[in-house]
């Protein structure tokens, strides 16, 4: 059996409420992601052109800093890796996040709350941040997901 950890970044606490439950519901470690200076309501400003994460988000190049780099993710096979989507794909710490660890051998499965996009094009950004993982196609995991739902999917993931 392999050994799950489920990370993810939530700067508002919904994503943390998915990840929390996916966690609970497959018996998987947890650990969140943190950036070096916590973003605030003026920063998640998405109708604000120069708030910090529409700035960010800009600039495919942009990786904000991790608050700590204590994810022991050499002990783990599977990944879930939860996150908002902001502009139609993951926020730019994520690949921080992917870029500050090796993921190679590991399988990576995103999963992702949104308050309206889809999973647009996700996996595309990610994946060049995650050298020799396999990335999953991803999943939104917003509102009400009967539990029998969320496993039958981390299992086949």
């Amino acid at each position: 059996m392999s050994k799950t950890l489920v990370a993810y970044f939530s700067p508002t606490g919904t994503t943390a409420r998915a990840a929390q439950n996916l966690a609970r519901l497959l018996g998987a470690d947890v650990y969140e992601i943190r950036p070096a200076e916590p973003y605030t309501g003026a920063d998640l400003n998405w109708t604000n052109k120069h708030s910090r994460s529409t700035l960010e988000m800009q600039d495919a190049s942009s990786r904000p800093q991790l608050a700590d780099h204590e994810a022991d993710i050499a002990a783990y096979d599977r990944v879930f890796l939860g996150f908002p989507i902001w502009w139609g794909t993951a926020p730019r710490i994520v690949n921080s996040f992917l870029e500050a660890y090796d993921f190679s051998g590991k399988t990576i499965v995103p999963f992702a709350t949104s308050g309206g996009s889809g999973f647009g094009r996700t996996v595309a950004t990610l994946t060049p941040s995650c050298h020799g993982a396999m990335i999953k196609p991803g999943r939104l995991l917003n509102g009400e997901i009967a539990e029998s739902e969320l496993v039958k999917w981390a299992e086949q993931s």
